[in-house]
């Protein structure tokens, strides 16, 4: 089936959660961390630190995307809390990388602006999504 943009817009309404910024944020922090460890880490982390912090990573971007359609608020804010719990889990990872010497400073720091800009989002839509259902 080939699709054209009449179709993605289509799809972008059914799947919603590919409109949100902080899901493409996510994404894009999570392509470019993994890519990072896969070139930086040595072979024995592996199955270690950095397949710990991959499933990390996915786990924000497949939260957003599964809270998105919950028909309840708390539902949602749910699994917002989720991905959360698991960007927590991945700036922990990038600071043990710098203690271990996988990651210098200078690129803990990029890391970390982004993960604070990834939480600032979704703690604003976790807010939005509860106030919202307060009021319906």
């Amino acid at each position: 089936m080939n699709l054209d943009m009449d179709d993605e817009k289509e799809i972008n309404e059914i799947f919603r959660f590919r409109k949100f910024p902080v899901y493409h944020d996510a994404r894009e922090f999570r392509k470019n961390l993994k890519k990072y460890t896969q070139e930086h880490f040595p072979q024995d982390e592996r199955y270690c630190l950095r397949a710990q912090l991959w499933r990390a990573l996915d786990s924000i971007v497949l939260n957003i995307a599964e809270g998105s359609d919950r028909y309840t608020g708390k539902s949602n804010s749910h699994f917002l809390n989720i991905a959360v719990g698991s960007l927590d889990e991945v700036v922990a990872g990038i600071d043990a990388a710098c203690d271990d010497g996988y990651m210098d400073r200078e690129k803990q720091l990029i890391f970390l602006g982004a993960a604070v800009l990834i939480m600032k989002q979704l703690k604003a839509l976790s807010s939005t999504i509860r106030r919202n259902s307060r009021s319906n």
